[in-house]
């Protein structure tokens, strides 16, 4: 199960960092408008869900509390006509980053979270345990690692429209 979810990561990382790597750190910067975030602030928000996750499915794995969690449906997290509301500790900065920055607290978060994933002990425990989300409510650990990729697509998919804006 973690092999998949691994490749799953790592096939949307690299279409995420394709989508990325035309602009220039002026473009990456641009924002469309007053209330809407830079391609920038959505690759640190990227980042910031991913070290969140680990938070939440090592205090998840922490818990003594096994049941069998219902199944949600994460998918819907790449839905961009449902509107979500970024939690406060996944708000990107508001101060302009560089390319290189970015990339590095990429690849940062992202072997960070391949390593604690690969070191946990019985994840079977993933599909037994849940913690509360902000956009699903009490999900499974093992939806937590899915949603994240999911969760980039939505973000390569806005990126990606983003393009024919940014000049």
């Amino acid at each position: 199960m973690i092999t998949l979810l691994l490749d799953q990561l790592s096939a949307t990382r690299e279409q995420l960092l394709k989508e990325i790597a035309i602009f220039n750190d002026a473009q990456f910067n641009q924002k469309p408008d007053v209330n809407s975030w830079s391609i920038a602030q959505i690759c640190h928000h990227l980042v910031l869900v991913e070290a969140s996750t680990i938070k939440a499915i090592a205090w998840g794995l922490s818990s003594q509390e096994d049941s069998e969690p219902e199944r949600l449906n994460v998918q819907l997290i790449k839905d961009r006509t449902r509107k979500l509301k970024a939690p406060k500790i996944v708000e990107p900065s508001d101060e302009p980053f560089e390319i290189q920055q970015i990339l590095t607290l990429l690849d940062d978060t992202r072997e960070q979270f391949t390593t604690f994933l690969q070191a946990i002990e019985n994840p079977s425990l993933l599909a037994k345990k849940a913690v509360q989300h902000p956009a699903f409510g009490k999900l499974p650990l093992d939806q937590w690692i899915e949603q994240v990729y999911l969760h980039e697509q939505r973000h390569i998919e806005q990126i990606h429209e983003r393009k024919g804006i940014v000049s």
